[in-house]
C-alpha cells in the first residue's frame, strides 16, 4: 500500500446490473451501509469517508451503445473520477466500496488522468465481452472491456482518455467461466489472463509477484485492484448476482492479495457485487470482513 492512511470512498451504484424478476432493483447499492453496520468502517479506521450517491436505478437500454443505463453510468463515472482524482493527490490509500463492477469506469478515468497505471482484475468472470455478446446489456459484465478501450466511445473514451488501461498492463485473474466463446476475446487480447485452474497451477503468490514485476518493468506509476467478491468460492460467498461452482478459498485469497497490498505501488482497491439482500443474516459478510481486515493489516505492516 502506498500509505497507511486509508480513505473509504463509497460509490454504491447498481446501474450496471439488470434486475431479476423478483427484484425491485439490485441490492448491491446497499453494500457500504451493510459493511458499516457489521463493523467494517470502524475496523479500517479511515482517514476520510466520502460518498457519491448514484442516479436513480433504471433498466433503460441505450441504443447508441447497446448498454443499459449508459448515460447515467457516464454521469456517475465522471463524478467518481473527480472525487478520486482529488484523493489520489493525497498520501492516502483508496478503499472503494461499490456497487457493481461498472464503478471501475470512473475509477479508471481518474487513474488515467493522473498517469500510467496497471490493473489487477480479480473476478470470477473476465468481464471482457462486447455488448453484442452480452445477454443482459449490463455494463457490470463488460467493465474490463470498456476500460481497455472496447465498446462504444461514449463509455470507453470519456474525456478522450481511451484506453483507461493499456492491455499490456492488466492481469485478469480468477475467471471460472470456461466457455470457449466467452473466453475467446480475452485470449485474443494482450491482457495477461489466468483462469482459476491456471492460477492454482502457477501459484497464487507467484502470480501476484509476476504482476508486481510487470509494474516495475513497465515503470508504471502504480496499480489498482478490482475485487469482485464472486471470485471467492461459492460456499463462502454465495451473496452475488452470478454464482458459479468453485472459487478461491480465503487461504488462497490471502496468498494472492497480501503481496499486492504490501507493495508501495498499490494505490487503491474496489470491492464490488456483495449483495446484502442475499446475505440477510450477515453470515458471509462477517467472514469476508474478518479475512479482508486481516489482509489489509498485513499490507499495512509491510508498507
Amino acid at each position: 500500500m502506498n500509505s497507511n492512511k486509508i480513505n473509504i470512498l463509497e460509490f454504491p451504484s447498481n446501474l450496471g446490473l439488470k434486475k431479476t424478476e423478483s427484484e425491485i432493483e439490485p441490492g448491491v447499492k446497499k453494500l457500504p451501509e451493510w459493511l458499516k453496520r457489521h463493523g467494517f468502517h470502524k475496523k479500517i479506521n479511515p482517514y476520510n469517508i466520502l460518498r457519491i450517491e448514484p442516479p436513480e436505478y433504471a433498466m433503460d437500454f441505450d441504443v447508441e451503445s447497446s448498454v443499459r443505463n449508459a448515460d447515467n453510468i457516464i454521469e456517475y463515472a465522471i463524478n467518481q473520477s473527480k472525487m478520486l482524482s482529488d484523493k489520489l493527490d493525497e498520501n492516502t490509500f483508496q478503499l472503494i466500496i461499490g456497487g457493481d463492477c461498472s464503478i471501475l469506469i470512473g475509477n479508471s478515468i481518474a487513474l488515467k488522468q493522473k498517469g500510467n497505471y496497471g490493473l489487477f482484475f480479480l473476478d470470477g468472470h473476465t468481464d471482457f465481452i462486447w455488448p453484442e455478446l452480452s445477454g443482459t446489456g449490463g455494463a457490470a459484465g463488460m467493465d474490463l472491456a470498456i476500460v481497455t478501450g472496447y465498446g462504444h466511445d461514449k463509455l470507453s473514451n470519456i474525456f478522450n482518455q481511451k484506453p483507461y488501461f493499456k492491455e499490456k498492463n492488466v492481469f485478469c485473474v480468477g475467471n471460472r467461466e470456461y466457455d470457449q466463446e466467452y473466453v475467446r476475446p480475452i485470449l485474443e487480447s494482450e491482457i495477461k489472463y489466468f483462469d482459476l485452474k491456471t492460477l492454482r497451477n502457477n501459484g497464487l503468490a507467484k502470480t501476484a509477484n509476476r504482476f508486481l514485476e510487470l509494474v516495475r518493468k513497465n515503470n508504471l506509476d502504480g496499480f489498482f485492484i478490482h475485487l469482485d467478491v464472486d471470485v471467492l468460492n461459492d460456499k463462502i460467498m454465495p451473496a452475488v448476482d452470478s454464482r458459479g461452482i468453485d472459487g478461491l478459498t480465503y487461504k488462497e485469497f490471502r496468498e494472492l492479495l497480501i503481496p499486492l497490498l504490501s507493495s508501495k505501488k498499490a494505490v487503491g482497491i474496489e470491492i464490488t457485487i456483495l449483495d446484502p439482500n442475499l446475505d440477510p443474516k450477515g453470515k458471509y459478510t462477517n467472514e469476508f470482513i474478518k479475512n479482508f481486515i486481516e489482509i489489509i493489516e498485513c499490507g499495512k505492516a509491510c508498507t
